[in-house]
């Protein structure tokens, strides 16, 4: 998962999914598979978000190349982070793409890094116990995940977003009253 999050193309639904099978034969325990897939994503990020604060766009696009890193996959990633903010960090965990970029333009910025660290934690929780839950209840057929993964993500974020509003609601009710 370090990989995937320090923007080499991994896919975390294939990494994920064989964890959740593992705990699925108890050959792996499923809190400390969260745990390690969590810590493993927040290791990359952290790196590239260095890579992005200390080497900025005009490094990332010179050498990013030598690692897969396409300029529309760092522009799609930027785009995100312009129009949300930190919050992206949040919220782009669940996305395909930009999950695994997004770390770069936090760096550009140079946002406070407890507050990324913070954001990249939360929003790295989800993801991991979704596909890690679904490779184990997949069981023998975990390698269904990987064709399932976009869907999954669109599956995770209608959920965020239907939380979300009703928060909103509640909230604006509440101070109605």
């Amino acid at each position: 998962m370090a990989l995937e999050s320090a923007c080499i193309p991994v896919p975390s639904e294939l990494i994920f999914g064989f964890a959740g099978y593992l705990v699925y034969l108890g050959k792996l325990d499923f809190t400390l598979s969260i745990i390690a897939g969590v810590t493993g994503g927040l290791i990359g990020s952290v790196v590239a978000y260095l890579v992005g604060f200390y080497g900025g766009r005009p490094f990332v696009e010179k050498y990013g190349k030598y690692l897969l890193l396409s300029k529309s996959h760092i522009d799609t990633a930027q785009k995100w982070f312009d129009r949300y903010g930190l919050k992206a960090t949040f919220f782009s965990r669940l996305l395909p793409v930009v999950r695994t970029f997004i770390s770069l333009p936090a760096g550009f910025a140079r946002v406070n890094p407890g507050k990324f660290i913070l954001y990249t934690l939360l929003g790295s929780v989800p993801w991991t116990v979704a596909l890690i839950y679904a490779g184990q209840a997949l069981g023998e057929n975990w390698r269904d995940l990987n064709a399932m993964g976009h869907e999954i993500s669109l599956v995770v974020v209608a959920v965020l977003v239907a939380a979300a509003v009703y928060y909103l609601r509640k909230n604006r009710t509440q101070q109605s009253s």
